[in-house]
């Protein structure tokens, strides 16, 4: 087992703890770190015998299973894990960021997680990063994607005061994600707050212009990157069949902002029911956050750290 720790007792922490505390044979949670003494975060991790301190950073630093620990996950914010980060390097601490502070390379644990197994700082770009980039990554594989553009639909009760304070943050990360790692030639995305009630499950809709496979193609390697997430992320699912339009020199398709296209225009639609370890289940928009971290933990602990420590 491989030690690990959590900086941040918020909603994504509480979630990340209780993910590993349930079902993790490879990671070990040491230490739950937060700055609030009152925190629900660390008052359950203490409940569950976690080691705890409400002093951040600095009071990890002291406590004794900091030697101990390999994996920092960071649930905090993108301005204070600048210095998680430069601090956690200098003890060669692996660090998984779920903040937007994209310090390290973007990951996304079924697309390029193996790239980058020797970078001492993994970011996760984002929930709808983690939802979309896969769809595009796996079309990108078979076909040339020119053109990728995702909108993420979220109950508003699960976008905290982090999320509303990052909109714009969110959709240039996402929108860069759809390119680096999905393998789009140009991205977009956008962010809708759905206020229903009852509040709905995370639902995203990609759509990606292609050349160079047809629709039996897509369809097989769009479902079969679903199957691969699906292993992690459980409620993560097509919502209903992919749908094709085509277009040639005789019918294009003009786009703002991007221009005329010809080829195959695809549609996903998805949708991302949480587990409910601490979050509702309809906030599927954190748990493939958590989840996703998670998964990147595991995976690192079993191909980088496990040799070290047996």
């Amino acid at each position: 087992m491989i030690k690990v720790a959590i900086i941040g007792s918020g909603n994504i922490g509480s979630d990340l703890m209780m993910k590993i505390r349930r079902g993790s044979e490879r990671l070990k949670l040491a230490a739950m770190v937060g700055i609030d003494p009152e925190s629900e975060g660390l008052a359950m991790a203490r409940r569950h015998g976690v080691a705890t301190t409400d002093r951040g950073l600095d009071g990890f630093l002291d406590m004794k299973e900091f030697a101990d620990v390999r994996i920092v996950f960071d649930a905090t914010s993108a301005h204070a894990h600048a210095r998680h980060d430069e601090v956690l390097r200098l003890y060669g601490k692996q660090v998984i960021d779920l903040t937007p502070a994209a310090i390290g390379p973007y990951v996304v644990p079924v697309v390029n997680l193996d790239e980058h197994l020797a970078a001492p700082n993994l970011n996760l770009v984002t929930c709808g990063g983690q939802a979309t980039i896969p769809v595009v990554a796996a079309i990108s594989r078979i076909a040339t994607v020119e053109y990728a553009e995702i909108v993420a639909s979220i109950a508003s009760r699960s976008a905290g005061p982090g999320t509303r304070a990052n909109i714009d943050e969110f959709t240039r990360t996402t929108a860069r994600g759809l390119e680096k790692v999905g393998g789009a030639g140009r991205g977009k995305a956008i962010i809708i707050l759905n206020p229903a009630e009852p509040p709905m499950i995370m639902r995203d809709t990609i759509f990606t212009l292609s050349v160079g496979a047809d629709e039996a193609a897509i369809t097989s390697a769009v479902e079969a990157m679903v199957s691969k997430v699906q292993s992690y992320v459980p409620g993560y699912r097509l919502k209903q069949a992919l749908q094709f339009e085509h277009y040639d020199m005789r019918n294009p398709l003009r786009v703002p902002g991007y221009g005329v296209f010809e080829g195959t225009r695809t549609t996903v639609f998805l949708e991302v029911e949480g587990a409910a370890d601490y979050l509702p289940a309809y906030a599927g928009n954190l748990d493939i956050m958590t989840a996703s971290a998670k998964a990147a933990g595991e995976h690192l602990a079993k191909s980088k750290f496990l040799e070290e420590v047996a």
